[in-house]
């Protein structure tokens, strides 16, 4: 019983995560998730812990530190620009260095086999590093381990971390800094789990 809680405990907090770590690469936070962020209860970091234990309170601080707007410029300095922004949030650009390439269409070939489909009105396509995490929360919550596996192995694992250094060392990032870390540490943990 105490073991299944656990589990559950576990399961949540991963879907959490996931789902936090996709809206903030959807989209800049807004004034309830940077407060939110503020307000979380986290121990002051020590120098013999490291891994998510030591992001929790840097991700902390970089919510307390900035403001609503300097947070939405980074947001559209990273992600958006002029023509483009200092990060390219995408599997296929990760992976093969051009937008629209195979590894986008082996995605939406196992969106469709697990019965995802494309909304409307999302403009960009599914290998954006927020729709990755967004279908990992749902895998996480459907339990299903194997498919959780499958899905992080062939679509996350191969070039999260690249997306996370170079959201770390971006020149506009100051906020994402914190986040860039966060998904690197929570991402390894999973990828640890997967394998």
């Amino acid at each position: 019983m105490e073991q299944q809680l656990m589990q559950n405990e576990e399961t949540t907090l991963r879907v959490d995560i996931y789902s936090m770590l996709a809206h903030l690469l959807r989209k800049a936070p807004d004034e309830n998730i940077l407060d939110w962020l503020s307000s979380l209860d986290v121990a002051t970091p020590q120098p013999h812990i490291s891994g998510m234990a030591a992001t929790w309170p840097l991700v902390k601080l970089a919510a307390e530190k900035t403001t609503l707007i300097s947070v939405q410029e980074e947001y559209q300095d990273l992600f958006i620009g002029i023509g483009r922004g200092e990060i390219v949030p995408f599997g296929s650009w990760y992976l093969t260095g051009s937008l629209m390439e195979m590894p986008l269409a082996h995605l939406r070939r196992d969106l469709a086999q697990l019965g995802f489909q494309r909304e409307e009105n999302v403009k960009e396509p599914e290998d954006h590093i927020a729709a990755l995490l967004e279908v990992m929360a749902m895998l996480v919550e459907g339990g299903d381990d194997h498919l959780q596996k499958t899905f992080f192995n062939r679509h996350i694992a191969t070039w999260f971390e690249r997306f996370c250094a170079d959201l770390k060392s971006a020149d506009s990032a100051v906020f994402y800094t914190a986040i860039g870390e966060l998904a690197l540490q929570f991402l390894t943990v999973e990828k640890t789990r997967f394998v």
